[in-house]
């Protein structure tokens, strides 16, 4: 998978001693596991902002879509302080080149939803999100962002790395070559990907590369990769995965013995009725793939999108 990827995150989750209590909530999934993968950078900002540790504990009142921040106790409201450090760091993320967040839920400050907005009787609805995060979203709408609560599921897991990887790759060919060949080319490689996740986004980006030419290089890129990120928010199915097994199967239909064919139509069955996981068929067209040097699938995305040792297909 080459070099590293940067992730912002919530400090705690790291196991920072942050929190309002002077404690953290450390995920070993994310430093121990996809830690071996990606450089974090850590954000806490309701240390940033200047609060000490502990500290006297913040939740969010009023309006759900304009909540004001306020000390639980003494109802201090500090809004406009968490507002303007939230514009200044998140211009200083511009310069990370970040490719995804993790955020910790039901923070005040970083929840991504469901996060508690007392009215002013002092009712609570999880229909909140916070400060900070509601900045970052609103200013990267397309970066792929996620909660520690959230990446527990293993599809939202395996979603969220998949774009995160997707989007490292994107970077990398645009920074060698901005040219329509260069496009073309990771096109290709990605059209599996793209179909398991959206067939209809890939017609679009497919008739944008075709049209390239009569768009300008930065507004080409521009669309393509507001599509790309479009199109990797959608989760992938079980029929879309289907497909593309069978699709991938087609192209052996020459080389495979009768018992070979037999084999993996019988493993994509057991696949189609849960019985196995994902990576079980995709482990037999991998070896396919590397037994008849099939060169169109050798650059698939598709067949290998981020480590095997995260183990994301691994789910039934």
């Amino acid at each position: 998978m080459g070099d590293k990827l940067t992730i912002g995150v919530s400090a705690c989750l790291l196991g920072h001693k942050v929190r309002f209590d002077g404690g953290h909530k450390h995920d070993r999934f994310i430093t121990d596991t996809l830690g071996q993968y990606v450089e974090f950078c850590p954000v806490c900002p309701e240390v940033e902002v200047g609060f000490p540790v502990p500290r006297e504990s913040l939740r969010m009142v009023g309006d759900p879509n304009n909540p004001r921040l306020k000390t639980t106790k003494t109802n201090v409201d500090h809004t406009e302080r968490m507002l303007n450090w939230a514009r200044t760091r998140i211009k200083e993320l511009e310069n990370e080149n970040l490719c995804g967040f993790i955020f910790k839920s039901k923070s005040p400050s970083s929840g991504m939803e469901r996060v508690k907005v007392y009215s002013e009787k002092g009712m609570p609805e999880k229909i909140g999100v916070g400060i900070f995060a509601r900045a970052f979203m609103d200013h990267f709408p397309l970066i792929p962002v996620e909660e520690e609560g959230r990446l527990h599921d293993p599809k939202l897991r395996e979603n969220f790395i998949e774009s995160i990887f997707a989007l490292k790759n994107w970077r990398k060919t645009i920074e060698k070559n901005r040219s329509i060949g260069n496009l073309v080319d990771f096109h290709t490689r990605q059209k599996l990907l793209l179909l398991s996740h959206s067939p209809t986004h890939y017609r679009s980006m497919g008739k944008l590369v075709a049209d390239g030419k009569k768009y300008s290089g930065d507004e080409l890129f521009f669309r393509y990769e507001t599509h790309l990120l479009e199109a990797l928010k959608l989760k992938t199915t079980l029929k879309k995965n289907i497909n593309i097994l069978q699709h991938i199967l087609g192209y052996f239909k020459k080389q495979l013995s009768a018992d070979e064919k037999q084999e993996a139509l019988e493993i994509i069955g057991q696949y189609r009725i849960g019985n196995v996981p994902l990576i079980v068929p995709i482990t037999l067209l991998n070896h396919f793939v590397r037994k008849y040097q099939e060169p169109y699938l050798m650059k698939q995305t598709y067949l290998n999108p981020h480590p095997v040792d995260l183990k994301l297909r691994n789910h039934v």
